[in-house]
């Protein structure tokens, strides 16, 4: 059986004790990750929280949301913001500043996160993990599956949520704790010395169709982007989008610009009679953004601290 190797200087106890102070009845809790660069007043963190506030039965959901700071910068501004909060040391590794898309700093960065998130699993806890450069309008819990482990985002949907050719975007995932997905943690975790240099994203695309991975019988669903889109592949349902993701954005600046575009669509959305409602399917965005993609969504830059 494999094991994760623990991150330096965690504060098991104190981990345990945001998990259960912001857990929900059935021992999930919702997980994001932030460092100096996207907590500042005015950045991504404040787009995130504020899509929450203006969602559709989203504002209950912040009760169970644990920001995990990267570094002390993000820890502080956490607390003058959000009740749910826990700094996590890797190592002694610097993760204030804005990490350029595959840096020795960013995946030092994602692969402590994927670290950090299989130890939630083995504490019992199943989780939704939302990239902060994410706004939030609807509860997405009744659209997840029931019979899934490890429910994925992606950047393209092929229309069948089983389809492995799908391409996983990391920036939007629910997991259920269970014996296959700590596994599957363990195993993706250990993945990346067979592929060095690629990030955690890359290496989950490359492994799940592993044989190992059938053998574990982790079962493994795509999130149709009509109800969790982005940039690379906007929602054109309105009335249905739960989530929709700054991904294929390319600088931070530009990530803000057109969240914020996005939580204005949405809010003029809401404000509309609802016989008209039904006729809107656009969004305004992307203004700023430069979508870029290849087939795996890699040159896209998702889920990172960018540089503008």
């Amino acid at each position: 059986m494999l094991r994760i190797q623990h991150l330096d200087d965690i504060d098991d106890a104190k981990l345990e004790e945001v998990l259960w102070g912001a857990a929900m009845a059935n021992d999930t809790v919702i997980l994001t990750t932030l460092n100096a660069a996207w907590s500042e007043p005015g950045s991504v963190l404040d787009v995130f929280l504020e899509s929450f506030r203006a969602g559709e039965s989203t504002r209950e959901l912040l009760d169970h949301l644990v920001i995990v700071s990267l570094d002390s910068a993000a820890h502080e501004r956490c607390g003058q913001v959000h009740r749910h909060c826990f700094v996590l040391v890797a190592g002694g590794v610097n993760f204030s500043g804005q990490k350029n898309f595959m840096t020795d700093g960013y995946l030092k960065m994602m692969w402590s996160r994927i670290n950090f998130l299989g130890q939630v699993l083995e504490k019992g806890f199943s989780f939704i993990f939302t990239d902060t450069d994410i706004v939030w309008f609807r509860n997405p819990l009744p659209h997840f599956y029931l019979d899934g482990d490890f429910l994925i985002a992606c950047y393209h949907f092929t229309g069948d949520p089983d389809d492995l050719s799908n391409a996983p975007n990391g920036g939007f995932a629910y997991v259920r704790s269970n014996s296959e997905t700590i596994e599957f943690y363990r195993f993706w975790y250990a993945a990346r010395e067979k592929h060095p240099g690629l990030h955690d994203q890359d290496v989950l695309n490359s492994i799940k169709n592993d044989s190992f991975v059938a053998e574990l019988g982790v079962k493994i669903k795509f999130l149709s982007t009509e109800l969790f889109g982005g940039l690379c592949e906007p929602s054109r349902n309105m009335s249905r989008v739960c989530t929709m993701h700054a991904n294929c954005c390319i600088g931070l600046s530009r990530k803000i610009s057109d969240l914020d575009a996005m939580l204005r669509d949405w809010r003029r959305f809401m404000a509309l009679p609802q016989d008209d409602k039904h006729s809107v399917s656009s969004w305004t965005v992307p203004r700023n953004c430069s979508v870029q993609t290849s087939e795996t969504g890699a040159i896209e830059q998702r889920g990172s601290y960018l540089s503008a």
